[in-house]
C-alpha cells in the first residue's frame, strides 16, 4: 500500500513540474524579448545621437568659416560669434550619414536658429526586433529621438585696444614742444608732423581684426598675420546633447 502510494505522489507531481518548467521557459523566452527590444532601442538611440550630433558639428564648423570671411572682408563678424550667422539649416546630409552607419533611416530632421542653435533629428532602425514569444515583435523596428545644441565659448574682448592714447597727446601743456611757440620756431618743426602724419597712416587701425575671449583665452584673428593662429570651430563652440 505504501509504494503505490509513493508512486501515486510521483504520477500527480509530475504534470506540475511540467507546468513549472514551461512557465520559467516563457518568462525566459518574454526577458529574451524584451532584451531584443531594449537592444534595438538602444541602437536607434545611438543612431539618433549620432546623427545630431554630426549635423550640429557640420554646422559648427560653417560658423567657424563664416565668422573668419566676415574678419577678412572687413564685415559684421560679431553675429557669427554667436553661433547667429546667416545659414541654411533646411538640409541635414551629415545626420542621414551617420544614421546609415548605425543601421538607421533618418526619418525628420529639424533646426532651430536660436539664441542656442538646436538640432533635432528622428531615426528608424533599419532592423526589426525580431521574432520571439511576443506576437508582433518581428514587424517591430526602434525609433528614437536627439537633440543636439552650439553653445558659443566667447565673447567679446573688454574694451577697446586703439583707446584714447592718440587723443591725448595734444593735450598736454600748450608751453611744451614745438606747439608751444606761435613763431617761426614752428616752421622748423614741419618736418615731425609730416611724419606724424605717416606715423598714423591709416594701414593699422584701419586693417579688418576681431579680437574676443574663448573660455579664459584671448584670441586675435588678424588676417594681415599670415602666421597668426586661428581658432578651431571646437575652441569657439562647444557640442552637445541636450537632457
Amino acid at each position: 500500500m505504501t509504494a503505490v502510494r509513493h508512486s501515486g505522489d510521483r504520477g500527480q507531481a509530475f504534470p506540475i513540474y511540467v507546468t513549472v518548467v514551461g512557465a520559467l521557459l516563457f518568462l525566459a523566452f518574454a526577458f529574451f524579448a524584451v532584451g531584443q527590444a531594449s537592444a534595438t532601442r538602444n541602437g536607434a538611440q545611438t543612431a539618433a545621437d549620432a546623427a545630431s550630433l554630426a549635423w550640429a558639428q557640420d554646422v559648427r564648423d560653417e560658423l567657424r568659416t563664416g565668422l573668419l570671411d566676415a574678419v577678412e572682408n572687413g564685415e559684421p563678424w560679431e553675429d557669427w560669434l554667436e553661433g547667429q550667422g546667416l545659414l541654411d539649416l533646411a538640409d541635414c546630409p551629415g545626420a542621414h550619414d551617420f544614421a546609415d552607419r548605425n543601421r538607421a533611416d533618418v526619418t525628420s530632421c529639424g533646426a532651430d536658429g536660436g539664441l542656442r542653435p538646436e538640432f533635432t533629428v528622428e531615426v528608424r532602425t533599419q532592423y526589426p526586433v525580431g521574432r520571439s514569444v511576443i506576437p508582433g515583435t518581428e514587424g517591430t523596428y526602434g525609433t528614437a529621438k536627439a537633440t543636439a545644441v552650439i553653445e558659443p565659448r566667447c565673447r567679446l574682448t573688454s574694451g577697446d585696444d586703439t583707446g584714447d592714447d592718440t587723443g591725448d597727446e595734444p593735450g598736454g601743456p600748450p608751453g611744451d614742444g614745438a606747439g608751444g611757440d606761435p613763431d617761426g620756431e614752428d616752421d622748423d618743426g614741419d618736418g615731425g608732423g609730416s611724419g606724424g602724419d605717416g606715423d598714423g597712416g591709416d594701414g593699422g587701425e584701419d586693417a579688418p581684426r576681431a579680437e574676443f575671449t574663448c573660455d579664459g583665452k584671448d584670441w586675435t584673428v588678424d588676417p594681415g598675420d599670415d602666421g597668426g593662429l586661428l581658432p578651431s570651430a571646437s575652441d569657439l563652440f562647444s557640442v552637445h546633447l541636450t537632457d
